[in-house]
């Protein structure tokens, strides 16, 4: 798939494949194998962003990709994000979708949504929300997408 599907079809929440379709060097040679996990991995899709114009040029559309946090003691010290954008030359394939029922936590900015987490129920995202302190963080239950945003909740940390 091109990153062009990816962006009209995945849903916010999907696991995303990337590679560059070139085979893994063995592990004794480090910097090729360094170079090849930047063009080939698996990351959730937690932004969609449509093509931007600005006065000398136009950003083309991109997505952006959840592929893990560092961590110490239970404290998140950085959190690796990557930005693919359309015209991207890797090949994309959707790995795995959201489970219907399944919850996102979406925040509303920029002329964009952002999926801040992806929880099993509605009670386990309203306590994620409580525990990270979000205030304008919104509900959307997988499934319900389309019946008029029934499922979405407005809540206040």
């Amino acid at each position: 798939m091109s990153a062009t599907t990816i962006l009209d079809t995945a849903p916010l929440g999907a696991l995303i494949r990337y590679t560059d379709n070139s085979p893994k060097p063995p592990a004794r040679f480090t910097k090729k194998l360094a170079a090849w996990e930047r063009s080939n991995g698996v990351g959730r899709l937690v932004k969609k962003e449509p093509p931007r114009s600005y006065p000398t040029w136009t950003a083309p559309a991109s997505f952006t990709l959840h592929e893990g946090n560092f961590s110490s003691d239970g404290v998140i010290l950085v959190t690796i994000m990557r930005t693919h954008s359309a015209d991207s030359g890797l090949t994309f394939e959707v790995a795995e979708e959201p489970k219907p029922g399944q919850v996102r936590v979406l925040l509303d900015f920029g002329g964009c949504t952002e999926l801040l987490h992806l929880a099993e129920s509605v009670t386990a995202a309203e306590l994620w929300i409580a525990r990270e302190g979000y205030r304008n963080a919104r509900l959307e239950i997988v499934g319900e997408e389309d019946a008029g945003r029934a499922g979405d909740a407005e809540l206040a940390a």
